[in-house]
């Protein structure tokens, strides 16, 4: 397995990050969309290279719960989570990070 990813800082973002979304919601669902996001990571630190190309060099692996994927890209001595992106909004703002 891969060491923990390198995930960079979240950039100043007017939109409400996900879990606060969530949470407003349902109290419950913001913790369980936070679950969600931790065990995309973990599937990808286990078989990076089982997730389909995205965007080259990046890859995605999309959840099954909420309309997210974790975009990211396998590198030699570890994985770089570029985004953890909605799949209907602002599709491609995460490319200047490669």
């Amino acid at each position: 397995m891969k060491p923990p990813p390198s995930i960079p800082k979240r950039r100043r973002n007017t939109r409400t990050p996900p879990i606060t979304y969530y949470t407003q919601i349902y109290p419950e669902l913001g913790g369980r969309f936070h679950d969600e996001m931790e065990r995309l990571i973990r599937d990808i630190r286990r078989e990076p290279k089982r997730f389909r190309p995205f965007d080259p060099p990046a890859q995605r692996h999309f959840s099954n719960v909420f309309p997210y994927a974790v975009i990211y890209v396998e590198q030699p001595d570890r994985i770089w989570i570029l985004a953890m992106m909605h799949m209907k909004r602002r599709p491609g703002y995460w490319k200047e990070r490669v």
